[in-house]
């Protein structure tokens, strides 16, 4: 599992319809439109793209769905996308926009059985479970409703339940390190790739080239995930690439 080559994703966050960026998940500006935003690192080299709806859950869905139809006929790499995400009828909308994957979180830890009938319907493969956590005084703890709401769930227990679900990846933002771009939450990261065999996707913390390799080598981790970064171009993803490369990480 952890000797495949490792995945260098793009995230963009997008609230009506424009791609946005935050820090610590709030204090948002535009980066731009997704779609060709999208269509530009796919070009570059990314090796997948998260799309996330990030005001899904208190406003209209139909502009996200319209933009998930436009970047699958833009795009030809795989995407995954994410916001709320409450049903089946949900992911079906979805993966019959043209998605690759979708990506629970809030959903998931209000009904957990929701993982159980994704991944029984349409394979686990499709399923990405997100996992918002911050290292609070009393150790790592789920967070929900876009980093709002703290619950009694513990990062690594509930990673553990995911997986035994049937989740294909889970993509762990650390929101103590969002946006801050100081690295990823390594120890964190390390600690799940030891106790799971799915996939890990690290998120939050990208600021420059080391913290991709220290994800990869320190974190374990199976794929990195940035935004503002690569938005705002700070880092070239060929650029990226070829230092990975030339550090000894395999990416594609």
């Amino acid at each position: 599992m952890r000797g495949l080559a490792k995945r260098i994703i793009p995230c963009l966050d997008v609230k009506d319809g424009e791609t946005v960026k935050g820090t610590n998940f709030v204090n948002l500006r535009k980066a731009g439109d997704p779609v060709e935003l999208g269509k530009a690192y796919s070009e570059a080299g990314a090796d997948e793209l998260v799309y996330l709806d990030i005001t899904a859950s208190f406003e209209g869905r139909k502009t996200f769905t319209e933009m998930v139809t436009r970047v699958a006929r833009e795009i030809n790499i795989p995407f995954t996308v994410g916001g709320g995400i409450n049903a089946l009828e949900d992911v079906e909308r979805l993966l019959y926009a043209g998605a690759d994957k979708v990506s629970v979180n809030s959903a998931a830890i209000r009904r957990p059985q929701l993982i159980n009938e994704i991944t029984n319907k349409f394979g686990s493969q499709v399923c990405v479970c997100a996992i918002d956590a911050r290292f609070d005084e009393d150790g790592w703890h789920c967070y929900v409703k876009g980093g709002r709401e703290r619950v009694e769930l513990g990062l690594f227990d509930w990673a553990k339940e995911v997986e035994q679900r049937g989740a294909g990846e889970i993509l762990f933002t650390s929101m103590n390190h969002d946006g801050v771009k100081n690295g990823y939450a390594n120890e964190a990261l390390a600690q799940l790739a030891d106790n799971l065999s799915i996939p890990i996707i690290a998120s939050g913390g990208a600021g420059k080239k080391e913290h991709f390799r220290d994800a990869f080598t320190l974190g374990k981790a199976d794929a990195a995930l940035a935004a503002s970064v690569f938005h705002f171009g700070e880092i070239p993803i060929h650029e990226l690439k070829e230092y990975l490369r030339h550090e000894g990480i395999n990416v594609r």
